[in-house]
């Protein structure tokens, strides 16, 4: 795992500031406020100029991002849903905070990865423009993967996990479909995630089981946003 303390201030006052804060309800009221779509691309050079710290969704395709993004802003539109794998045929910027140029942050919602209802060249191009992405954007501060929580990490999760570790990029799991799951099993599915994640370099050593449906986890998950922009300074 890698130093989870990276970025962080050593600053006495500022950290006592930090452990005082209320991340829950600054990232309740984040989410509450400005968010839109401000751009999309399906190729490395059609990328929008690198600015706000960004952090992206990723997942097998139909693990519920889309879902997951309109959860977290409280819309219903914000990221389009679909049944059909392969939806999401782009990156997908959203500004939130603000409008551009003064949003605090952006939101991507990546193209799904695995099983997809379409051509092989298209994967093809999607996986080169999720390399290039990962390999070359100096903005991008966490990945948030998302798993079904449902069936656990299977092995094209694995694959993403060690194409993050290569490019090393920061990268949190997070489970989805937690209303689906039974209560019973939800520890252990975190507990069998966390071991599998226990050996990748890039790995935050913290999984959040959500559900898009009943809003468990999306509180944690916002915060967790808000703690991460605070260990950066800002």
């Amino acid at each position: 795992m890698p130093d989870q303390t990276q970025g962080q201030t050593s600053d006495p006052v500022e950290q006592s500031e930090a452990q005082t804060r209320d991340f829950a309800e600054e990232g309740r009221n984040l989410f509450a406020g400005h968010c839109d779509f401000i751009w999309a691309a399906s190729k490395i050079d059609g990328l929008p100029p690198m600015g706000p710290p960004e952090i992206a969704f990723a997942g097998r395709s139909n693990v519920g991002k889309s879902s997951l993004l309109n959860a977290l802003t409280n819309r219903k539109a914000l990221a389009r849903t679909s049944h059909t794998p392969g939806r999401t045929q782009q990156l997908n910027f959203f500004a939130l905070g603000a409008e551009p140029p003064n949003e605090r942050m952006r939101l991507i919602d990546m193209p799904g990865y695995g099983y997809a209802a379409v051509s092989k060249d298209k994967i093809s191009a999607w996986t080169r423009l999720m390399h290039g992405y990962l390999r070359g954007r100096a903005t991008l501060k966490r990945v948030y993967v998302l798993v079904d929580g449902r069936h656990g990490l299977k092995d094209v999760d694995r694959e993403m996990f060690k194409l993050l570790d290569s490019c090393a990029v920061s990268y949190q799991v997070i489970l989805t479909k937690l209303d689906e799951v039974k209560k019973a099993d939800r520890e252990a599915r975190i507990a069998q995630t966390l071991e599998g994640l226990s050996k990748q370099t890039a790995a935050y050593p913290e999984v959040i089981f959500t559900s898009s449906q009943t809003g468990e986890g999306v509180p944690e998950l916002r915060a967790g946003v808000v703690r991460l922009l605070a260990q950066m300074g800002l």
